[in-house]
């Protein structure tokens, strides 16, 4: 049961980076990191916070 919230908890993640443009320029290690943070830490992208690195 774990691991199956776990891999929703992923998926859900990555919808919601993708529909932030999260995934659109991943040619260097900032956007990369930025893509994971957005994936796993989805909820606070739900909310507004930018999780893009400079």
């Amino acid at each position: 049961m774990r691991t199956i919230l776990s891999v929703v908890y992923i998926i859900i993640g990555a919808v919601v980076a993708a529909s932030n443009h999260y995934f659109v320029h991943l040619d260097a290690l900032k956007p990369i990191a930025s893509s994971v943070l957005a994936v796993l830490l989805w909820p606070l992208v739900l909310i507004g916070v930018s999780l893009h690195l400079k």
